[in-house]
């Protein structure tokens, strides 16, 4: 299966974003492309509070504009996240949603990690202010096989035991779409990738926001493809753009075979924080 990721430096213009999209996907294409893979934040990267006035439900224009694209191409597509309206009117969901190549919702996952954080004056965000978090570790399927396929979202990734969680789902690949920041991305975000993908034993599927979006947002970019034995099979450089990598399930099986480190675990620990 050949996957292409598509980076974008999305903004609060949403008819422009979702050109772009288009545009880069029908590029993608071009390389016989079976899976398209959008960032976090697609349809529209302003404010988190922003979200509100445009959050709509997943029968909204943001998702069927994704629909017809996967209809149209007859390709798989996962849009790695929208604002969508949610249960408190104070604040959205952060959603991602897989689509077959039929356009049909297979599954839908809603970020369960926010990314609250000030560092160096340069990075300060509060996203649970305005979006509320997912409950639920979600996996899905793609490709003619039904390879099982695991949900995360950016600051996810630094959560190692989400991924172990999924890994009970045996997924052979995990999506982490992303709006990685410039200065957090350039210390952690290759490091975290590799990580994830050599622990799990999974490709790592990482379709990261590029550039300026607005006042002092800026995203890291170099979206990425790791292997199952934490090689990186493809890096997009700057600007909007895609990379495309073969995924090899066969190689899963064997790296799984010849080092099954998913079966040797014997500790599963939970630590109480209140106690330390």
């Amino acid at each position: 299966m050949r996957a292409a990721l598509v980076q974008l430096t999305s903004t609060r213009d949403i008819d422009d974003n979702l050109k772009r999209c288009s545009e880069l996907a029908a590029q993608a294409m071009e390389t016989d492309a079976d899976w398209l893979l959008f960032p976090e934040n697609a349809p529209f990267l302003g404010r988190d509070i922003e979200k509100l006035s445009v959050a709509e439900s997943l029968d909204g224009e943001m998702v069927n504009h994704f629909r017809r694209m996967a209809r149209e191409l007859g390709v798989w597509i996962t849009l790695g996240s929208f604002p969508e309206i949610s249960p408190d009117p104070q604040r959205t969901y952060n959603t991602q949603v897989h689509l077959d190549p039929t356009g049909a919702i297979v599954d839908v996952y809603r970020k369960i990690h926010l990314f609250d954080v000030s560092i160096d004056d340069t990075v300060d965000f509060c996203e649970s202010d305005s979006v509320h978090p997912g409950a639920d570790v979600v996996s899905t399927r793609v490709g003619d096989d039904s390879h099982p396929v695991g949900m995360t979202i950016c600051y996810d990734l630094r959560f190692p035991e989400l991924y172990r969680a999924l890994q009970t789902k045996s997924v052979e690949a995990i999506t982490v779409p992303s709006a990685f920041t410039r200065s957090t991305g350039n210390a952690h975000w290759h490091a975290l990738l590799r990580a994830r993908a050599i622990e799990n034993q999974a490709y790592i599927l990482a379709p990261n926001q590029w550039g300026h979006h607005f006042g002092n947002r800026y995203s890291y970019g170099q979206s990425a493809i790791y292997d199952p034995w934490g090689r990186c099979v493809g890096c997009a450089s700057d600007g909007e753009r895609f990379v495309v990598a073969e995924l090899d399930f066969d190689y899963v099986c064997e790296i799984r075979r010849s080092m099954p480190v998913l079966s040797h675990r014997r500790v599963n620990l939970t630590i109480d924080i209140d106690d330390q």
